[in-house]
C-alpha cells in the first residue's frame, strides 16, 4: 500500500531525522487525517470547540478506517452487563469485573454494603458497591482458584470453568474468615500487578475498586450541590476518604529489599534520552491570562478548555512522529493507539510537565468563573467521581514530583497498550512495552535509591489515569467548566496549605 509521504517521507528517513509537525490552531474543528498521521483516516471526535471530550474509539479492525460504532456487542458480562471480552476465571465477563475480582481475591479485600446487600449491578452502577459486586462474582461462578499464584496476568488454567460455591463458603470469603483460616490464599503482595506488570502494560483493568465504606460513599450520599458548595468554601476533600487506597498503601506491602547502590545501564540512558528528546517541554502557547476583575462566562471557559485540548492533542501527534521506535510499528497501529489513548496522554502531561500552567494559570482563569446554582444542582455523579479521583491523583503526583525522565517513560508505557483491539502487531508492541518498563525501573532504582517503592508507585498511577480519562466521557459537556473549576480550586488550595513532601 502506498504510504503518504506527507507524514513520513519514507519510514527509513523518518527514523533518522524526526520531522516536527507544527499545527495550525486557527481551525475550530480538529481532525487528524492522512496528512497528519500517515495511514488510515482518523477524526478524533470531540476535540473541537463544540465537541470536547467525546468517547475515544477503540475498534480498529478495518485497514482503511476506524470503526466508530460499538454496536457489535455480541456478549454481555454476566456480572454487570457491560461488553464481555472473553472467558475470565470461568465465566463470560468484562475487563472491569475480571480485574476487580482478581484484586479483591489477591488483596484479601473485605467490603461492606451500606444497604441491603442486594445492590443493582450495571455498567454505570457497578462501582457503587464493591460488596455486592464481589458477591455477584462468586454467585455467578467466578473461580478464585483460576487466579495464578504469582498474581501475574493470565489464568492458571484456561480450561477451568465456573464453579458452584455454597452460601457458607461465600460468606466466609465475604467476611474474610477464609483468608484468616488459610493465609496462603493471598497469592501475591502485588495484588494489583495486573495493572502494571511488564507484558501487560497497565490495562488489565481500568476499573480501580476502592473499599466500599460509608466514608467512601460520600459522593453518592451527598448531592452535588452540597459537595460543590463545600468545595468553593475551601473545604478540602476529607482525608479519610480512601477513594484510591492502593495508591498510598502499595508501598507498605511490597516488602522490597533495602536500597542498594547501583549503576544505570548505558542502554537505559540512551533510551531515556531519546524519549525525553521526543517531548515538547516548552510552555503551552494557549493564552491563559485574564485581567483582574473580569468575569469569565461558562462559554468562554469552555472555549478555552477546547483550545487547550487542541494544543495538547497536536503535541501528542508530533510526539509520536519523534518516538525512537517509530519505524518498529505500522501506521495503522499508531493510529489505533492514538485514538484509544489520546485522553490519557493529555491528562498525564497536564499532571506533570504542564502542571504549573494548568494548576496555576488555568486555575486563575477558572477562579473568575462563577457557576449558577442550577449548574451546581445539575452536577452529575460521574462528575463528582472524576473530581475526587483527579484531586487524589494530583496530590499523589505532587508528592512524587515526577521527573521528565519518569514522565517520558510512563507516557510511552501507557501508550504502548497491547490490549487495545484491532492491533496488527501485538507481540512487537508487547516487547516495546517491556523495554520501557524495565528502562523506567532501572532509572528510578538508580536515581532514587532512598525510595525503593517509587517505581511501583509510579506504575500504580497509570491505571488511575486511564480510568479517569475514560470516565471523563461520561461527564456532560456543559458540566466541564464547573468540573475544572472545582478540581483546580481544590488542587491549588492543597498546594498552598500543604508543606512539600
Amino acid at each position: 500500500m502506498k504510504e503518504d509521504s506527507n507524514f513520513m517521507e519514507g519510514q527509513s528517513q523518518s527514523c533518522q531525522t524526526a520531522q516536527v509537525w507544527e499545527p495550525d490552531f486557527r481551525e475550530s474543528k480538529t481532525e487528524i487525517s492522512r496528512t497528519d498521521l500517515d495511514g488510515p483516516a482518523l477524526a478524533l471526535d470531540g476535540i473541537g470547540a463544540s465537541e470536547s471530550y467525546r468517547r475515544p474509539t477503540h475498534n480498529c479492525t478495518g485497514s482503511n478506517e476506524i470503526l466508530l460504532d460499538d454496536r457489535v456487542d455480541l456478549r454481555a458480562c454476566l456480572i454487570c452487563g457491560d461488553r464481555a471480552t472473553g472467558l475470565h476465571y470461568g465465566i463470560i465477563s468484562c475487563e472491569g469485573c475480571k480485574g476487580f475480582f482478581k484484586r479483591s481475591i489477591c488483596n484479601k479485600r473485605i467490603y461492606r454494603c451500606s444497604r441491603d446487600k442486594n445492590c443493582v449491578m450495571s455498567r454505570k452502577q457497578r462501582n457503587r458497591c464493591q460488596y455486592c459486586r464481589l458477591l455477584k462474582c462468586l454467585q455467578m461462578g467466578m473461580n478464585r482458584k483460576a487466579i495464578r499464584e504469582d498474581g501475574m496476568p493470565g489464568g492458571r488454567n484456561k480450561s477451568i470453568g465456573p464453579v458452584q460455591i455454597s452460601e457458607e463458603e461465600i460468606e466466609r470469603i465475604m467476611s474474610g474468615q477464609e483468608f484468616e483460616e488459610d493465609p496462603n490464599i493471598s497469592w501475591s503482595n502485588n495484588g494489583d500487578s495486573d495493572h502494571s506488570s511488564p507484558g501487560n502494560g497497565v490495562s488489565e483493568s481500568n476499573q480501580p475498586s476502592p473499599v466500599s465504606t460509608p466514608s467512601s460513599s460520600r459522593s453518592v450520599e451527598l448531592n452535588g450541590y452540597t459537595a460543590l458548595r463545600d468545595q468553593y468554601m475551601g473545604t478540602p476533600v476529607s482525608a479519610h476518604y480512601q477513594y484510591l487506597p492502593h495508591l498510598y498503601s502499595y508501598s507498605t506491602h511490597t516488602g522490597l529489599l533495602p536500597p542498594q547502590a547501583r549503576t544505570l545501564d548505558p542502554q537505559s540512558v540512551m533510551l531515556i534520552n531519546q524519549l525525553v528528546a521526543a517531548e515538547n517541554l516548552e510552555p503551552l502557547g494557549t493564552p491563559m491570562l485574564i485581567e483582574d476583575g473580569y468575569k469569565v462566562t461558562q462559554a468562554e471557559l469552555f472555549a478555552l478548555l477546547c483550545r487547550l485540548a487542541d494544543e495538547l492533542l497536536f503535541r501528542q501527534i508530533a510526539w509520536i512522529k519523534k518516538l525512537p521506535f517509530f519505524c518498529e510499528l505500522s501506521i495503522k497501529d499508531y493510529t489505533c493507539l492514538l485514538s484509544s489513548t489520546w485522553q490519557e496522554l493529555i491528562l498525564l502531561s497536564s499532571l506533570t510537565v504542564y502542571s504549573k500552567q494548568i494548576f496555576g494559570d488555568l486555575a486563575d482563569v477558572t477562579s473568575k468563573y462563577t457557576p449558577s446554582d442550577e449548574e451546581l444542582h445539575r452536577f452529575s455523579e460521574d462528575g463528582m467521581e472524576v473530581m475526587e479521583r483527579l484531586i487524589y491523583v494530583f496530590r499523589k503526583f505532587n508528592q512524587l514530583k515526577v521527573s521528565n525522565e519518569e514522565y517520558a517513560c510512563m507516557k510511552a508505557i501507557n501508550f504502548l497498550n497491547q490490549d487495545i483491539r484491532g492491533l496488527s502487531n501485538v507481540s512487537q508492541l508487547e516487547q516495546l512495552n517491556k523495554r520501557y518498563w524495565y528502562v523506567c525501573q532501572d532509572f528510578t532504582e538508580h536515581k532514587y535509591t532512598h525510595q525503593p517503592n517509587r517505581f511501583p508507585d509510579l506504575m500504580m498511577c497509570l491505571p488511575e489515569i486511564r480510568y479517569i480519562a475514560g470516565k471523563l466521557v461520561s461527564v456532560p459537556l456543559e458540566q466541564l467548566p464547573l468540573l475544572f473549576k472545582a478540581v483546580l480550586h481544590s488542587c491549588k488550595n492543597s498546594l498552598c496549605s500543604r508543606p512539600a513532601v
